[in-house]
């Protein structure tokens, strides 16, 4: 506002407080009773006085000066705190400019770095030696300064006898992911004051977090006090956690109407199939447990405080050209907060959260976001999985079992939010995926943290005349022909998020009796086979909970509020397709649990090292120290071929040592 002029000030004090005896008379009263800020709405306030509305935009510390002068008539001892949200436009952190500062205006971003609360001094008080008089004098870009001089004259003799103090915390906010499509999203620095920092400020504020923020942008010196190169920071004035992940897709009456026909067609599971990667030909499963782990199932808490996750995990171990990287790069663009990684780039702290020294704000500590917080609600794509190191990929335990990071690092301790869905991608050791070998033998991942997967498969590149020639020919029609119809998706992405989106809020499907009898018959039946001496587990209550899991996600693309047999029964197709293309093991004929979650033994294995023990037992019943040659004599005649392998293994466990070359014994 140009005009603006201190003889204004008294007409602004009565415009101001006629508005809040009209509109907010009644907040007013519950305000000071509860001893909270009185928040309004700018378009409240525009619309009653359009030169308020200008004088908050334009010149907000001038007009805060008003609104002080009116909180303090109203309460003289405790005047309430103004804040103002719903701004009618928000600017994006990179476009922020010196335009900008002294102004109040409005940014939205995810919180990145937090510090901890601590006290800071905001003016300091000083009096005069010769005539008593005390001076106040606020503090300004971040320095205690003494006045210049008494109002008696008095430029020497001043004392400081005391201060005053706020508590306050930083917080960096950098753009959504939506903004930024791959580029280094811009940061800006927030300060937070008063019951911005209160406890459960505190938690609204903390790092993953998404806020809109109004505030006044301020510019700050780099470096020495008379610097003429100025940062700014935002001095926040209101805080609004933004619903983040699906609840933010607005969807209108159209849309919904659209959701709807489109969940009543029987194709609607090949329409989603279909429009997921078509330029990639085949991978139909893969393709439909991605679209099944987009819905995901349904979080539930039992009484007693046991919590099962509602997030679906996929492992794809692929060979070379097989399309797992197109996949891992594609999913993530289709939901709201999806991140994609690499596992050569990334590190535990990086994936789940660090504490950091903080040389940004006040010395102490910071804690920092990883991408599975950033990207909690959202789905977190990592690329070649195993070449992480075995410590940063054992981080991701919690957050794939639990949901949750939690971080106990120098003097902050926390828990961060990490309800996301992981599709991870990996290399096999040798090149190509070697379907003799189980899992544990071909990819660098550890077994407590394969386990955590739902489901997991192999691509795998194996020659076939027939197959070779369809590929190829969708290939080359889907580069040359723009029409080709196979090679469009049957729905287009933002379309796909609002359907996601729509079936995520409105549906939590409930096991229907006819579905739980389906999954229950399969478990059962599915481990009788095992059922015997040595005999292979096929499946454990794991894949159990991952196929209620699956069923339910099932459920929601019908939007149906019941887990229907069909739903179960393409969760147990997807299950077997997993578990039999990991979990086959060639030499029993039979499917083994354990090859797919990645145990260093398998069934048959432990099958043979018990052969082997049992051979050493019995010679050593004779003579302690048993010959070599003995043993393998014995187990071949057991079918038993890969004695050194064995024996290499129990002196690693400590369960023999070989005394002299040749010769082993038990410990």
């Amino acid at each position: 506002m140009k005009n603006f002029s201190e003889e204004k000030i008294p007409e602004f004090v009565a415009k101001f407080r006629i508005f809040l005896d009209k509109k907010y008379s009644k907040e007013i009263i519950k305000c000071g009773e509860e001893g909270k800020s009185l928040v309004i709405d700018f378009s409240v306030l525009d619309k009653f006085s359009p030169e308020l509305g200008d004088l908050l935009l334009e010149k907000p510390d001038e007009f805060f000066e008003t609104v002080n002068e009116v909180m303090k008539e109203i309460n003289p001892e405790k005047p309430l705190t103004l804040r103002v949200k719903d701004l009618p436009e928000s600017v994006n952190i990179r476009d922020l400019r010196a335009k900008h500062i002294g102004k109040f205006i409005s940014v939205e971003g995810v919180v990145r770095k937090a510090s901890e609360i601590r006290p800071e001094i905001v003016a300091t008080i000083w009096e005069c030696g010769e005539c008593g008089d005390k001076i106040k004098e606020p503090v300004r870009f971040g320095f205690i300064r003494k006045p210049w001089a008494c109002n008696c004259g008095n430029r020497k003799d001043l004392k400081q006898i005391d201060k005053e103090m706020i508590d306050m915390r930083w917080i960096v906010i950098e753009e959504p992911f939506e903004l930024t499509e791959g580029e280094k999203p811009s940061q800006v620095t927030v300060r937070l004051t008063d019951e911005l920092v209160s406890p459960e400020g505190r938690r609204m504020t903390d790092p993953g977090n998404r806020l809109k923020i109004t505030g006044i942008l301020r510019e700050i010196p780099k470096g020495k006090q008379y610097s003429v190169k100025l940062d700014f920071y935002m001095e926040a004035n209101h805080v609004e956690p933004k619903e983040t992940g699906w609840e933010k897709l607005e969807i209108t009456k159209e849309d919904e109407k659209k959701i709807k026909e489109l969940a009543k067609r029987d194709d609607v599971y090949d329409m989603f199939v279909d429009s997921l990667a078509p330029s990639l030909y085949g991978l139909r499963e893969v393709k439909e447990s991605i679209i099944l782990q987009l819905f995901g199932g349904v979080p539930r808490k039992l009484k007693d405080g046991t919590h099962f996750r509602g997030d679906i995990h996929i492992l794809l171990i692929g060979d070379p050209a097989s399309g797992k990287s197109q996949l891992l790069k594609l999913v993530p663009e289709i939901v709201p907060r999806g991140k994609y990684v690499s596992g050569k780039g990334v590190t535990g702290a990086g994936l789940t959260a660090t504490v950091t020294k903080d040389e940004q704000f006040m010395g102490g500590w910071v804690l920092e976001a990883g991408a599975l917080v950033l990207a909690n609600k959202g789905l977190l794509s990592v690329d070649e999985f195993e070449k992480m190191s075995a410590d940063d990929q054992v981080a991701m335990h919690e957050a794939l079992e639990q949901g949750s990071i939690s971080i106990a690092k120098a003097s902050i301790v926390a828990t961060l939010p990490a309800k996301t869905s992981v599709l991870a991608g990996g290399n096999p050791k040798f090149s190509r995926f070697d379907t003799y070998l189980p899992i544990s033998k071909q990819i660098n991942i550890p077994e407590t943290l394969l386990s955590r997967f739902d489901l997991k498969f192999a691509l795998r590149d194996v020659p076939d005349s027939e197959k070779d020639k369809k590929i190829v020919e969708h290939v080359l029609r889907a580069r040359q022909d723009e029409d080709y119809e196979e090679a469009k998706p049957k729905l287009e992405p933002e379309f796909i998020r609002k359907y996601i989106a729509y079936a995520k809020e409105k549906c939590l499907p409930e096991l229907s009796e006819e579905a739980g009898k389906i999954l229950k018959r399969f478990y059962i039946k599915t481990r009788k086979k095992a059922e015997g001496v040595n005999m292979p587990i096929p499946i454990t209550l794991r894949q159990f909970e991952a196929l209620m899991r699956l069923a339910e996600a099932s459920a929601k693309i019908q939007l149906s509020d019941t887990v229907r047999k069909e739903d179960a029964q393409r969760a147990i197709k997807l299950m077997r397709f997993s578990l039999r293309q990991l979990g086959f093991d060639p030499e029993t004929g039979q499917i083994d649990v354990d090859r797919a979650e990645g145990a260093t033994t398998t069934s048959s294995e432990r099958s043979k090292i018990k052969i082997v023990l049992d051979i050493i037992n019995e010679l050593s019943a004779v003579k302690k120290e048993v010959k070599i040659e003995d043993i393998e004599a014995l187990a071949k005649k057991e079918g038993v071929e890969e004695v050194d392998e064995i024996l290499e293994k129990l002196k690693r466990e400590g369960m023999l040592f070989e005394p002299t070359p040749g010769y082993v014994q038990k410990v």
